[in-house]
């Protein structure tokens, strides 16, 4: 029998490949703003994914590996909105 195969991507803070749905999808929208795409099916020009950690978080942050897969900086709203929904996982 064969086995369904399971779409990776790779955590911008960690560096490490993990199933799609163990991470966090975020998304530059139309506007420029940068949010948690909580649903995965958000419209936006690009996309990137975090695991389930502050750390991780934090480190993409520090390294603006964000920015660079956005190409464009990010807001201080913006980045005070990802750190607080990031803070619940610790």
């Amino acid at each position: 029998m064969r086995t369904k195969h399971v779409p990776t991507r790779t955590c911008l803070g960690t560096g490490e490949k993990f199933p799609k749905k163990e991470l966090i999808r975020i998304v530059c929208i139309a506007d420029g703003r940068i949010m948690v795409d909580e649903t995965g099916k958000l419209a936006g020009s690009r996309g990137a994914y975090v695991s389930r950690s502050l750390a991780a978080l934090r480190s993409a942050l520090t390294r603006r590996r964000l920015e660079a897969e956005f190409e464009r900086p990010i807001a201080d709203a913006d980045r005070e909105a990802l750190l607080e929904y990031f803070s619940s996982f610790g």
